[in-house]
């Protein structure tokens, strides 16, 4: 890799939000807005951007551009989003150190931050996990955010963005202060990656396991050799190891609806097929109009995934509600966060950790991994 392809692998463009109409941008210095035709505009302190249906008003300033690119002077920028176009969703803060792109997409805006890779590691490991777990496990996870960014970059190079700010790739709150604990897990790690046939791996985690950790193939239908279930004993301390959640035939049939099912009064749901590790591969939903199979995981997604953690479930009730108890939070593919703070707990190093939830996995320092697909 040469010196500079080496610097441009170093920056990861993080999705703040998408689909916003408006928001404020500032900072102590002077902020340079830039766009593709050439153009350049300088605001002392503070911009308010709003996507309109010719483009973009920058202040009082109308411009047509499919982009607006906005560098700082090396101070921290203030940014502050308001709702989605549709006016969903609520006003949202962020503070940022590099320059900001601006995407129109649609009738609103996506929001990119370029963050240095480094920077950006820091800031999952403290979205991620607290900075008070033992250093082993934050060394871990550092490696599996450097590592599944770089996988993201690799698939996502024609994409507006590498990587989205939030659970759906990794929690990014954006810049801060971190703690030493967390400075030193990055430093101790600087560069590495895990790989496979000298690639960056796929490195997914989540929350809690509570047992065997899941095929890949269940989740996301991809046979990946390193995404293999493995025996994680050691997440019982996990607040979220067993829990219980309730929602009415209402809500399923309402969510669905939103979903485009064409459902009438449901009837019944019972787990239709388990996965090997013993977890909800489908459901069956018996209904007016005749019956849905869905995934376990769609109907995570549907009824909402802080409603249930897991598909490791079973219905206990079925009546004026739908009473579940289930162990585990997340989809369990790849490196359990509590089995890794209590596999630290028990004197293993981060390179232990790291082999055990992805095994035949290879270490590499970045200078030594391949940035192409092997597809």
């Amino acid at each position: 890799m040469t010196a500079s392809s080496q610097a441009a692998e170093s920056q990861v463009r993080v999705g703040l939000v998408e689909g916003v109409v408006s928001l404020t941008v500032s900072s102590a210095d002077a902020l340079s807005l830039r766009l593709p035709s050439g153009k350049s505009y300088r605001a002392s302190g503070s911009v308010f951007i709003r996507r309109n249906a010719n483009g973009w008003t920058l202040n009082d300033r109308e411009v047509s551009d499919p982009q607006v690119r906005i560098v700082g002077q090396g101070e921290i920028i203030q940014l502050r989003a308001g709702k989605r176009a549709d006016g969903s969703g609520e006003e949202r803060t962020w503070q940022v150190l590099g320059p900001i792109e601006l995407a129109a997409v649609g009738n609103g805006m996506t929001v990119i931050s370029l963050v240095p890779l480094e920077e950006y590691v820091g800031g999952v490991v403290s979205g991620e996990v607290s900075p008070n777990w033992p250093l082993e496990s934050l060394k871990a996870q550092a490696v599996a955010a450097r590592t599944y960014v770089m996988y993201k970059k690799m698939e996502n190079q024609q994409q507006l963005f590498d990587v989205l700010a939030s659970v759906q790739d990794q929690v990014y709150h954006g810049h801060s202060v971190r703690p030493e604990s967390i400075q030193q897990a990055i430093q101790s790690t600087l560069g590495q990656v895990l790989t496979y046939d000298n690639r960056p791996i796929f490195a997914a985690y989540s929350s809690t396991a509570a047992g065997p950790t899941e095929d890949a193939l269940y989740v996301w239908a991809l046979d990946l050799p390193y995404l293999k279930g493995v025996a994680c004993p050691f997440d019982e301390q996990a607040p979220r190891y067993e829990w219980q959640t309730a929602f009415t035939f209402d809500d399923l049939e309402r969510q669905l609806r939103k979903e485009g099912y064409d459902v009438g009064t449901v009837a019944t749901l019972t787990p239709y097929t388990l996965t090997p590790s013993g977890r909800v591969d489908r459901v069956r939903i018996l209904h007016s109009k005749g019956e849905v199979i869905l995934r376990g995981q769609d109907l995570r997604r549907v009824i909402g995934y802080s409603k249930i953690f897991s598909t490791q479930f079973t219905i206990q009730k079925l009546g004026a509600e739908v009473v579940i108890v289930g162990r585990g939070a997340g989809h369990a593919v790849g490196l359990c966060q509590w089995g890794m703070r209590e596999m630290a707990n028990l004197g293993y190093d981060y390179q232990s950790i790291l082999r055990h939830y992805y095994p035949g996995t290879t270490l590499l320092p970045l200078t030594r991994v391949l940035l192409t697909s092997a597809n």
